[in-house]
């Protein structure tokens, strides 16, 4: 028996045979695994549910239908191009439409984290306009820009800038005042203490405000679509509701949830590496 791999012997169980259990690696790499496969019971027990029920006819299929019908709708859309045309499109708005609200989320949570009489003017309005929803501004925004792509930028910039910006603020505002009173002894300027001390300790604070501006991002998208578009995720659920083809529609729910997952996935990791880079420093 090596020396990393160890048995305890415990009372023997109902049969009257002893149970060995593993203490060590073995019982470190079962623990692992568990810990990898967990999150996805919950999804594994549904789609078996899913599964009976439709086979069962517990629901009619016209309202639930088999994971193969599913299937075969998402095969054919990909296969035929169609569902990449959509996913290219709604793409193109969610990183546009992110890209402008980081940019204004930055600046405007930066300008409030940096001057207390800024956060004293702006701060009050933003959190009373933040509070109204993307469907809210569809009609006031529709009146202004029409229904082209502009509105679907401008909805999905506004949903990505408030965590940034609120984050943004919360992030300058956490760097100790005894390091700022320590750049100030050593004659730092205004732009070298945001730079050199207020910058380098809200740069988590920033990470996990871009990626819950993302996650809005990409939820305001499905919604927009599904309001005003001729194409895009949102637009073939729509379009799938208005045929009563359901099976559409849950081939598009679960493109959106996969690409949505996917996209949290990569943001995650890229912060624990990030995090990790600076915990090495």
């Amino acid at each position: 028996m090596s020396a990393k791999q160890t048995f305890t012997l415990r009372p023997a169980g109902i049969s009257g045979l002893p149970e060995l259990f593993p203490t060590g690696k073995i019982a470190a790499q079962v623990r692992r695994a568990a810990y990898m496969a967990a999150p996805w019971l919950l999804p594994l027990a549904l789609f078996a549910l899913w599964s009976v029920g439709a086979a069962q006819g517990w629901i009619a299929p016209q309202v639930l239908p088999a994971p193969a019908q599913v299937w075969d709708v998402l095969r054919d859309l990909a296969l035929g191009g169609e569902l990449w045309t959509h996913v290219a499109a709604s793409l193109q708005r969610v990183l546009v439409g992110f890209a402008v609200g980081a940019v204004l989320g930055l600046v405007l949570g930066a300008a409030m984290g940096l001057s207390r009489r800024a956060e004293a003017y702006l701060l009050p309005s933003f959190n009373a306009l933040v509070q109204i929803p993307v469907l809210g501004w569809l009609p006031f925004v529709l009146l202004l820009v029409g229904i082209g792509e502009p509105l679907k930028y401008i909805l999905i910039a506004k949903a990505a800038m408030v965590p940034v910006a609120l984050n943004t603020l919360q992030g300058f505002r956490q760097t100790p005042a005894s390091l700022r009173e320590v750049g100030r002894v050593y004659g730092f300027s205004q732009r070298q203490q945001v730079l050199e001390i207020v910058l380098p300790h809200a740069v988590p604070t920033l990470f996990t405000g871009l990626r819950l501006g993302f996650t809005k991002a990409w939820l305001s998208l499905v919604v927009v679509e599904l309001v005003a578009s001729s194409e895009g995720l949102g637009f073939l659920i729509v379009y799938g509701r208005q045929l009563f083809q359901l099976d559409q529609v849950m081939a598009a729910v679960i493109v959106v949830g996969a690409i949505g997952f996917a996209i949290d996935r990569v943001l995650d990791v890229a912060e624990r590496r990030m995090a990790r880079a600076r915990s090495t420093r």
